[in-house]
């Protein structure tokens, strides 16, 4: 049994819906969670930046947390670092762009598969290559969204204007009629509702969060890393913005395990 927690980190509060898979799926397991507020967003800054972020943040796990593993719970961070961390770090990585993937092709009947993501995330080609990594026969069409994540960050989940930008950003994604939606950012899934609305009945949306849950299970298990029964976890929330509005925000979109958010610096400036 290893006690040591988990690290997760994003921009922002995207994060914690992987953080809420992992609590439901693995609730033996304390996690560390690191929303880099202060330098959001990442899809639209330079993927060399992003990956600079990326390495400090996840070094900070590591050196100064002690986590087991690493999850990289942003898509525009995957896109562009998860390899290179995978081979610098000394613990387990995991990203969440594969699982995600893996899960709407599953689920699609036709084979048109819609991705949404933030600039960067779509701009670095990375869920077309991973396609053709894990042999789908898919039509995948990835869309950049940008303003989702400045939404999901305010706060502002359902409201005239995001409904406003969603049917024009999805437009095109209507028109090739996708039969099924990935969340190409751990923040969409916050919007969800709106969304759905926007695509209609008969598509299926689906996020990455539990799918990464599960491929965290069993690295877990794999590796013999699992924690423990014995003390009840205890989370962590850390963010290098207003802590404030982290807890105030981060508790809505979370739930109550959200109580308490400790300031974190980053000697990379936003």
């Amino acid at each position: 049994m290893d006690g040591r927690p988990i690290g997760v980190f994003d921009s922002g509060f995207g994060g914690l819906t992987v953080a809420r898979a992992l609590f439901d799926l693995v609730p033996a397991e304390q996690i560390v969670y690191v929303g880099d507020s202060a330098r959001y967003p990442y899809g639209p800054r330079p993927a060399a930046e992003v990956r600079g972020f990326a390495l400090e943040i996840a070094r900070y796990l590591v050196d100064v947390e002690g986590v087991k593993m690493v999850v990289v719970a942003c898509n525009t961070a995957s896109s562009v670092a998860l390899d290179e961390l995978q081979q610098l770090l000394e613990v387990p990585v995991v990203g969440v762009l594969e699982p995600g993937l893996r899960a709407a092709v599953r689920v699609s009947r036709t084979g048109e598969v819609g991705v949404i993501g933030t600039v960067g995330t779509v701009s670095s080609g990375a869920y077309q290559r991973l396609a053709a990594t894990i042999g789908s026969s898919s039509h995948v069409h990835c869309l950049a969204c940008p303003g989702f994540v400045e939404f999901v960050e305010r706060g502002e989940l359902v409201s005239d204007q995001v409904h406003v930008l969603a049917e024009r950003l999805l437009s095109p994604l209507v028109a090739k009629e996708v039969d099924t939606l990935l969340f190409g950012c751990t923040h969409y899934p916050f919007l969800a509702r709106t969304i759905a609305d926007v695509m209609g009945p008969d598509v299926v949306l689906v996020s990455a969060a539990e799918e990464t849950a599960f491929d965290i299970a069993h690295v877990l298990a794999d590796l013999q890393l699992e924690r423990g029964r014995e003390m009840p976890p205890e989370h962590r929330f850390l963010s290098s913005g207003d802590v404030a509005h982290f807890v105030a925000t981060g508790k809505m979109l979370l739930g109550p395990e959200l109580e308490r958010v400790e300031a974190v610096h980053f000697a990379t400036s936003a």
